[in-house]
């Protein structure tokens, strides 16, 4: 698939620019020149971005002079972003895809933790964070921190919204742990953070994550729950993510809580396993399709679901219902899910409301071809653009300001009731536990669940997986393995 994209795109970037663009008359940089036609042959809104016509330029000289006008690589491609606050949100250009290479396989420089930044009760500059997540077999685990810890201070530093990419951004720091004190009322306003004298000093290495961090069997009124936390739709660990499921089929699982409150995306044919995973009895019917932009459109293709992936049979579920639990950083192949299996099962939609991509890309080299072949050794530059959208079976599509969990299941993680991953009282995984235990219908949430007060985060949230803005908002990272194209 992607070989015969690359194939058919640089037979649209040839014909569509005027003669002999790739003439040594030509001034600007061959790294913008890459830019320009890397955008010019796959970008999605190429439409909306006037400088991307086809018939944009007359001459060489024109061409020069415009690519002459940006002071960098970077400063083009930003140009050429259609609506970049609200529509395309997420195409990347990096100046060394080496890592990006490195980082689309799971492998990234990481110390094992993801954190969630807030205010301080009353403070509009003073920050602390908590450990959201501990990945496995990582140098985090190995110490023993837990989700839920509360960092007050990096190597004696008060955190502030304005140091948090410079502390956190070391390859090595001490972390200096605090704990909540509600002082005893159900206001967030006279709450403190307290430090409590403990500390841990971390140092990042090469790691790479095995996104199904967690599985647990839980006995709900005589029934199995399968409970799957799946952190990333990442292509190479697709063997994996199917012994899973083998382990589901096994323990006679009849119910499964599918837990992508973390998960930014990845892989699209990743997705459309986990879809067969879940389900099984929709084998060759259509689980997503993707658009191209309309230079491209016969590159416009259906996923479907499949009972087969590289040679080994998938352990499916045969489910007609599945339950979903979200925040706001789950994400484009997460959203997928939702959005595709909706279409043929019942999708009960637990958390926060969803980031709102869904739009997929792809990996642009500077190679005769846009491949990763025979690159141009003078840089190292690459692009991850929009290149398609995804849609449904019956071409819905998730809209921007992402799904919504449905009604009287609406819950936002909290740190006053942050909860262990996979434990039965953790607010989200209960809700749906409840919900399957119930014999009435839908499960009616405790208000108490739902109405534990809320701090106010912080929006430059810090992740620091490799290419995430340092200030990132989304925690999405558009992913791409060397086979896939990715949602």
């Amino acid at each position: 698939m992607r070989t015969l994209l690359i194939a058919i795109i640089f037979g649209s970037l040839t014909t569509s620019c005027f003669e002999d663009r790739d003439d040594n008359v030509i001034l600007s940089s061959s790294i913008h020149d890459f830019v320009w036609k890397g955008m010019n042959a796959v970008y999605l809104y190429k439409a909306e971005i006037p400088d991307l016509a086809n018939d944009r330029f007359t001459s060489n000289e024109e061409y020069g002079n415009y690519l002459n006008s940006f002071s960098s690589p970077e400063e083009l491609f930003e140009s050429l972003i259609y609506q970049r606050q609200t529509v395309d949100r997420f195409s990347i250009i990096v100046d060394d895809y080496i890592a990006l290479q490195q980082a689309l396989s799971g492998v990234s420089k990481s110390n094992g933790l993801e954190f969630n930044f807030y205010y301080e009760p009353g403070s509009t500059t003073d920050v602390f964070g908590i450990i959201r997540l501990v990945l496995n077999n990582s140098e985090a685990s190995n110490l023993g921190l837990q989700r839920g810890q509360i960092i007050h201070a990096v190597d004696g530093v008060e955190l502030t919204e304005s140091n948090l990419s410079s502390l956190f951004g070391q390859d090595t720091y001490t972390l200096h742990f605090a704990d909540y004190n509600d002082n005893g009322t159900t206001e967030t306003d006279d709450d403190s953070i307290v430090s409590n004298g403990s500390t841990s000093s971390l140092t990042k290495v090469e790691y790479t994550e095995n996104p199904v961090h967690t599985t647990e069997i839980i006995n709900v009124g005589g029934e199995n729950v399968g409970y799957l936390l799946y952190n990333g739709f990442t292509a190479d660990f697709n063997n994996q993510l199917n012994n899973a499921f083998a382990d589901f089929q096994a323990s006679n699982v009849q119910h499964l809580v599918l837990d992508l409150r973390y998960n930014g995306g990845g892989s699209v044919d990743t997705a459309r396993l986990l879809g067969s995973m879940i389900t099984g009895q929709f084998n060759g019917s259509v689980f997503s399709k993707l658009n191209y932009n309309d230079d491209l459109q016969e590159l416009n293709s259906t996923f479907n679901f499949t009972n087969s992936f590289n040679g080994n049979s998938i352990n499916s579920l045969n489910l007609d219902k599945v339950y979903v639990l979200t925040t706001n950083r789950s994400a484009s192949a997460s959203e997928m899910i939702i959005n595709s299996l909706g279409e043929y099962i019942d999708v009960v939609h637990i958390g926060d409301n969803t980031t709102g991509k869904s739009q997929a890309s792809v990996t642009i080299y500077d190679s005769p071809d846009l491949g990763p072949n025979d690159v141009n050794p003078n840089h190292t530059y690459a692009m991850q653009p929009l290149v398609a959208i995804s849609v449904n079976a019956n071409d819905g599509v998730v809209p921007s300001s992402g799904l919504v969990p449905d009604v009287g299941f609406e819950i936002n993680e909290s740190v006053l009731n942050f909860g262990i991953l996979g434990d039965e009282n953790e607010p989200l995984l209960a809700a749906a536990l409840a919900d399957i235990e119930s014999s009435l219908g839908r499960y009616s949430i405790d208000q108490s669940i739902r109405n534990t007060p809320q701090l106010t985060p912080v929006k430059k949230d810090i992740n620091l997986k490799p290419f995430e803005d340092e200030m990132y908002i989304d925690n999405e990272f558009i992913s791409i393995t060397k086979k896939e194209f990715n949602q």
